[in-house]
């Protein structure tokens, strides 16, 4: 997806999601097939003993969805105050 000033964003797909979007956001970026994306996260997945379950959690947090500005990390911080206060 492109953002208003032209440049590619990585944002979670709403469009060929099977979970959260991550994978086919992926995808759209980096102009590969979704597929090819999945098969990688679920071989690094098995390989690594889940760290790829755990980047694929970390990435839905921290991507935001498409047609959204904030990823749900942002909108946690924002909701809890968005930092210190002391």
């Amino acid at each position: 997806m492109n953002g208003g000033t032209g440049t590619k964003v990585l944002v979670r797909s709403r469009k060929g999601r099977m979970l959260a979007g991550v994978c086919a956001g992926v995808g759209d970026y980096f102009g590969i097939d979704v597929t090819l994306v999945r098969v990688v996260v679920a071989v690094i997945s098995l390989m690594t003993g889940g760290a790829g379950v755990l980047a694929y959690l970390a990435a839905w947090i921290l991507i935001p969805e498409e047609g959204e500005q904030n990823s749900i990390a942002e909108n946690i911080v924002s909701k809890n105050g968005g930092g210190s206060s002391g």
